[in-house]
């Protein structure tokens, strides 16, 4: 059944910062509102808004938290784990520059990087379920992402062995956040082994169609891939549990195309773009996300090569709301329409009694 979807909401991670309103969660949740924001996704890692630790062992923190948010007028939408859980799953070739992403007592141990990280999840799935929230927004990692282009020819079984223990690294999280009633919802990016339908697909698969895997769709990655965005959301509806709302252009030239030759942002084929700057259908999206029933947030993920970030979140909080539909509960004909009984049916299609 159809129903509205909740919006517009933003991704603080692109805002938090050192500086006023963007170093505490009470100035960053009343800067938000004061856009025109009606919820706000939490980057999980940063201690400048947010304590996991703290929230997974307290619901004392966890309805301060709330209240703080609610007074100032915006609601949790979902954790952001990006970070964490990019580093379930790292190959060795991106073990120094993911290390950042880890505490300094982890970093440059790779094996216990990886249980920090599965225990970051674990913490974000009890989180989660005291602040009731029914999403967190993750990266999958990745240990096939090198061997994307198959030149060397990749041996026999190397890609089914990198997500076989994909998913068996995924597995236990899967079932933690299944016990806090919440979905994982990876968001489907380069440099993650799950990065379009195919490779979800085959993920899914090996954890037995597990009920807490889904997507957090963000088309401005599918477009970058001229992968068909709209066409994705016929076929994976029923997984997309979280939503970015992000934008982006892809403009090949003779010199460069999909692969952008190593340029910087700015002089890419394929660039992220702040809302209504890029390419993206986003009337199109939300129409396929109001038909099949998409019931949660619509959360602007900022990211733009040009405009400033605080232009693009201005902007973007009017862009959403103007997207988002208030879904009717009847339809536009129904004013020619008439009762109508067993008898009158029967007759109209000439089966009353009597007929041939």
């Amino acid at each position: 059944m159809a129903s509205n979807i909740k919006g517009p909401g933003i991704y603080l991670a692109q805002f938090t910062g050192d500086n006023a309103p963007f170093d505490s969660w009470e100035s960053i949740t009343r800067w938000a509102a004061s856009l025109g924001f009606k919820g706000v996704q939490l980057p999980s890692w940063d201690r400048r808004v947010f304590d996991l630790e703290q929230a997974a062992a307290s619901q004392t923190y966890c309805d301060e938290l709330r209240g703080v948010a609610r007074a100032n007028g915006v609601e949790i939408t979902e954790l952001g784990t990006h970070l964490q859980g990019q580093l379930v799953a790292v190959h060795p070739a991106y073990d120094e520059a993911f290390d950042s992403f880890a505490p300094e007592a982890v970093r440059g141990n790779p094996r216990a990087r990886q249980a920090w990280a599965v225990q970051q999840m674990l913490l974000a799935a009890k989180a989660s379920q005291r602040l009731g929230l029914r999403n967190t927004v993750s990266f999958s990692g990745a240990l096939a992402w090198p061997f994307l282009y198959p030149w060397p020819q990749r041996p026999a079984g190397l890609i089914d062995t990198a997500f076989d223990e994909l998913a068996r690294r995924w597995r236990p999280i899967f079932d933690a956040f299944d016990a806090a009633d919440c979905n994982v919802c990876f968001e489907l990016h380069p440099g993650e082994d799950l990065f379009d339908g195919a490779t979800f697909e085959m993920f899914l698969e090996r954890v037995q169609q597990h009920p807490r895997c889904c997507i957090n769709y963000d088309p401005s990655h599918f477009l970058l891939q001229q992968l068909d965005y709209l066409q994705f959301i016929d076929i994976y509806h029923e997984r997309i549990q979280a939503l970015h709302v992000k934008d982006a252009e892809f403009r090949p030239t003779g010199r460069q195309g999909v692969y952008s030759g190593f340029q910087p942002w700015v002089g890419r084929a394929g660039r992220f773009r702040s809302l209504g700057d890029g390419q993206v259908d986003f009337g199109a999206i939300f129409s396929k996300m109001a038909q099949y029933g998409y019931d949660s947030w619509a959360v602007l993920e900022w990211e733009c090569c040009l405009k400033h970030p605080e232009a693009g979140a201005a902007e973007g909080a009017e862009f959403i709301r103007r997207h988002i539909i208030r879904v009717t509960e009847k339809a536009f004909d129904d004013f020619a329409g008439g009762s109508s009984d067993a008898r009158q049916l029967q007759r109209m299609l000439g089966l009353h009694e009597g007929a041939q």
